[in-house]
């Protein structure tokens, strides 16, 4: 097979998924809605059972958005063995355990193994590619492609370099995510854990800690956000919402009149645990609030509660893809 010379769809054939789980289902069902052949590869004895399941699931949702989805599996193999399954892939997207030790491991054998133009692209949501690829003769082909669950429905993917990621792989990587209809982002620094993840988790330390401590309960906390920063965040970033907060004076203005009663907030936010009270807290309020319902049945809620939203802020394709151009 030739290399592919281009970043474009038509460069990627054929994917290799490593994982099985939520995020590698995910990511196999967006590749196949794209037209691309798709290698599963999980040792586990189960694997193909699960993620028939899963593609199932996510079916609906692909075609709300468009997506072509119609026999789509015949495309889809399963390969227990690694180095075959990265044999003659165009893009391995992998989403082992989140263990630096077991992705090195992967990795190592990945590069032996796929061809020199494949993509290389680890799903890890905190490890550094720096830290994954010092177990590989050509650190300069694995970049990060963290994506935002579920990955065939959100839009962001930050690509994360590690020191010596090619300026190359990250033009191959960025163009790549970009014919699968994704909002790709460069990070222009490595920090483990990236951006996303990290805003996630400082907001979801300070909810922890608001239900923890008594102040609201799980339901009132989920609808506080939804009603409030939720809404206002799906349209304006942090920075742009302080900014039309400062009035004509913008962000400056923001700052200089409520930027140092809001920074003396800051040593007054929780630093929660998990230790055993607080799991019990969170767990039972959970079965209240969400109980009634299976979490496959919440997720297809969600799932067309954010098809709405994004379609009302048309970040997403008002048709479907040519699928004969992605694979031609």
């Amino acid at each position: 097979m030739n290399a592919p010379t281009t970043d474009t769809p038509a460069a990627y054939r054929r994917a290799t998924v490593i994982g099985g789980g939520v995020i590698g289902i995910s990511w196999a069902a967006l590749f196949l809605a794209h037209g691309l052949e798709v290698t599963v590869n999980d040792p586990r004895p189960d694997a193909e059972q699960q993620v028939l399941a899963g593609l199932a699931e996510i079916t609906p949702t692909l075609s709300e958005l468009g997506l072509p989805t119609e026999d789509f599996t015949s495309r889809l193999r399963f390969e227990a063995d690694l180095a075959a399954a990265v044999a003659d892939a165009d893009v391995v997207q992998e989403n082992g355990p989140e263990r630096l030790e077991v992705k090195q491991r992967i990795w190592r054998a990945v590069e032996h193994a796929a061809p020199a133009h494949a993509l290389l692209a680890t799903s890890t949501s905190g490890i550094p590619a720096t830290a994954i690829a010092e177990a590989m003769e050509q650190p300069e082909r694995l970049v990060v492609g963290h994506p935002f669950n579920p990955p065939h429905l959100v839009p962001l993917v930050e690509i994360v370099p590690g020191a010596k990621t090619s300026a190359r792989t990250l033009l191959q990587a960025r163009g790549f995510y970009a014919s699968l209809g994704k909002k790709p982002q460069v990070l222009r620094k490595e920090i483990p854990g990236f951006v996303a993840n990290r805003l996630q988790s400082a907001l979801f330390r300070e909810c922890v800690h608001l239900v923890a401590e008594g102040v609201v309960t799980e339901a009132e906390l989920d609808e506080i956000v939804t009603d409030s920063i939720g809404l206002r965040w799906a349209v304006a970033g942090p920075f742009r919402t302080f900014h039309l907060g400062g009035g004509p004076g913008g962000l400056p203005h923001f700052i200089q009149h409520l930027g140092s009663a809001m920074e003396a907030t800051w040593p007054g936010l929780g630093n929660p645990t998990f230790d055993e009270p607080t799991v019990a807290v969170l767990t039972e309020q959970a079965q209240e609030a969400f109980g009634d319902e299976t979490v496959g049945e919440l997720a297809a809620g969600r799932d067309r509660a954010q098809i709405a939203l994004m379609r009302a802020l048309g970040k997403t394709p008002d048709t479907a893809p040519d699928i004969a151009a992605v694979r031609t």
